[in-house]
């Protein structure tokens, strides 16, 4: 009962708010208002709001939730153990089981390519930058290639 009267009140606020809306001339939103605040009213009529009501009160319904919540969370371990046997498995097939690492001059081709386009590699930090002067070559060499877009741009 109290259920009833509550989304019933919540309606007719929706509704006057809807009139008020459509009174400054804003028909789209009241409609779309009106639609929002007939869906309690459609509720209490069809008897969800008194099942959903008795259920929200019930000892038994909450312990039914509680169940399914478990079960839910069985099915979510189970998954998370087969995909972690089945990476241990790929691994096993695979060889050692470690993951080859990348080798340090897999780079160098792009970097000396960088290079042969004619951008000369910075030798010194910018004036102004935080970067001690002292800088490894390898390191300037890294950014050669954003140094010759940027002078490029005219940056």
């Amino acid at each position: 009962m109290l259920a009833e009267t509550i989304c019933s009140a919540v309606s007719a606020a929706g509704l006057g708010i809807a009139a008020v809306t459509a009174y400054r001339k804003r028909f789209l939103t009241a409609l779309r208002i009106t639609a929002y605040s007939l869906i309690p009213v459609g509720l209490v009529m069809t008897g969800a709001v008194g099942w959903l009501a008795s259920t929200a009160f019930s000892p038994l319904a909450w312990a039914g939730f509680g169940v399914l919540g478990a079960s839910w969370a069985l099915f979510a371990l189970t998954r998370a153990v087969e995909r972690r046997r089945g990476i241990r498995a790929e691994r096993a097939a695979a060889g050692d089981g470690k993951a080859t690492p990348v080798s340090p001059s897999a780079s160098a081709p792009a970097l000396r390519q960088g290079t042969a386009r004619g951008s000369r590699p910075a030798t010194s930090s910018a004036p102004g930058s935080s970067a001690p002067s002292g800088a490894s070559a390898s390191s300037s060499d890294d950014f050669s290639d954003i140094e010759a877009i940027l002078k490029k741009h005219g940056i």
